[in-house]
Protein backbone atom coordinates (compact mmCIF):
# COMPACT_ATOMS: atom_id res chain seq x y z
CA UNK A 1 0.00 0.00 0.00
CA UNK A 2 0.68 3.56 -0.64
CA UNK A 3 2.05 5.47 2.65
CA UNK A 4 -0.88 8.61 1.56
CA UNK A 5 -3.54 5.95 1.72
CA UNK A 6 -2.03 4.71 5.07
CA UNK A 7 -2.20 8.15 6.44
CA UNK A 8 -5.29 9.05 5.38
CA UNK A 9 -7.25 6.43 6.70
CA UNK A 10 -5.40 7.01 9.78
CA UNK A 11 -6.77 10.39 9.81
CA UNK A 12 -10.16 9.23 8.84
CA UNK A 13 -10.52 6.49 12.18
CA UNK A 14 -9.10 9.62 14.18
CA UNK A 15 -11.93 12.60 12.91
CA UNK A 16 -14.63 8.83 13.71
CA UNK A 17 -13.46 8.40 16.97
CA UNK A 18 -13.02 12.17 17.59
CA UNK A 19 -16.45 12.38 16.55
CA UNK A 20 -17.71 10.08 18.39
CA UNK A 21 -16.02 11.21 21.83
CA UNK A 22 -17.72 14.26 21.02
CA UNK A 23 -21.38 12.62 20.91
CA UNK A 24 -20.46 10.81 24.15
CA UNK A 25 -19.50 14.40 26.07
CA UNK A 26 -22.45 16.31 24.48
CA UNK A 27 -24.80 13.36 25.93
CA UNK A 28 -23.11 13.84 29.49
CA UNK A 29 -24.25 17.93 29.44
Amino acid sequence: MNVLIIIGIFLVVLLLIYLIYALLNAEDF
